[in-house]
């Protein structure tokens, strides 16, 4: 218990930290004065200070992330401060590439952790082609049967094994109607209803098919793996979005700090390269959520400065301020409700 408590408390501050270490050098770069740059939250236990260098470089007791003060980010004025070096003073691409500068830090992070995955995997790739179908289970019984490619699912279309079981997932249970073109490239469609396993208070749906997986080794082949894996993820976060608004997906199925604990606790079971596709995974999701335009997050601020590019004129401080803190409470309220669920 205790090495996965420690196992996601640094996940968790190397996510945020690398984070909030993409919107302090962008605004080091964009001249932003920056009173505090600090790994960890909560009370100081060490800082120091670069010679010609206003910011305090801190670690915090709490192991739960980071963060990034900078001058400017609200509506007070700090007039110690010269207004040259105040964020809201700077041109509107230098504060656009601050904001976003800590989303696309996140995706690095995962990508470059997905790269590490693929040299150490010899990068993985599932297909859509079915392999070891269960003998009488629901696959098998509908007419599935090994080397089957499956194209559709409910005429949405499957073009990799990360859409395929996003589709699973969503379906809940529910009979489905799999088009697919068997090894001798004829077109098939079949219709399968999943069995349901109920163990203590988990329950699952079990189809009976498993996906043929291809490794290829070297160097080249980690790269591509990393950036296919990155597009595939990121097409099926948005895809999962999307459910969630148009209520295919409920807000049950989604997990707070409690339910990622879990996730973290099993991964470090499986190993320690399972870990690393983890952190690469979160960080890829932190990313994701950050571009949504919802106040309080990095999007939201964006969104903010898109509405300043089309009027001509920044918005109230004040009122952006209100909106913010509202989010911000939203966001809080919506943490507590994932987090009972969990």
């Amino acid at each position: 218990m205790i090495i996965t408590i420690l196992c996601f408390l640094l996940i968790l501050t190397v996510i945020v930290s690398i984070h909030e270490f993409g919107h302090f050098l962008f605004a080091k770069k964009a001249g932003i004065y920056v009173y505090e740059f600090s790994i960890g939250m909560g009370p100081r236990l060490c800082k120091f200070k670069r010679k010609n260098d206003e910011t305090e470089y801190s670690i915090r007791l709490l192991p739960i992330g980071g963060f990034v003060q900078m001058a400017g980010e609200t509506d007070e004025v700090d007039e110690k401060v010269p207004k040259e070096k105040n964020m809201q003073n700077k041109t509107w691409i230098q504060r656009f590439l601050v904001i976003i500068a800590g989303i696309m830090f996140n995706f690095f992070l995962a990508i470059v952790l997905l790269f590490v995955v693929g040299l150490a995997t010899n990068s993985p790739q599932s297909t859509t082609i079915t392999e070891e179908v269960e003998k009488d289970s629901p696959a098998y019984k509908a007419g599935l049967v090994d080397g089957d490619r499956i194209v559709a699912i409910n005429n949405k279309k499957i073009n990799s094994a990360d859409r395929l079981q996003l589709e699973l997932a969503v379906l809940n249970g529910k009979t489905a109607e799999f088009k697919v073109i068997d090894q001798n490239n004829n077109e098939k469609t079949i219709t399968i209803t999943p069995e349901k396993i109920t163990e203590g208070k988990t329950t699952s749906y079990k189809y009976g098919f498993g996906l043929k997986t291809k490794t290829h080794k070297g160097i080249w082949e980690a790269i591509k793996y990393a950036f296919m894996k990155f597009g595939s993820l990121i097409v099926q976060m948005f895809l999962t979005i999307w459910y969630l608004i148009t209520g295919k997906v409920g807000l049950s199925n989604l997990s707070g700090p409690v339910g990622i604990y879990s996730v973290v606790e099993q991964s470090a079971k499986l190993g320690f390269i399972n870990v690393i596709y983890l952190t690469g995974y979160l960080s890829l999701n932190i990313g994701v959520m950050n571009l949504l335009p919802i106040p309080a997050l990095d999007g939201g601020r964006l969104l903010f400065l898109i509405i300043e590019k089309i009027k001509g004129t920044p918005l109230n401080p004040k009122y952006e301020n209100l909106i913010n803190n509202i989010g911000f409470l939203l966001l809080m309220l919506l943490i507590v409700f994932v987090s009972y669920n969990d």
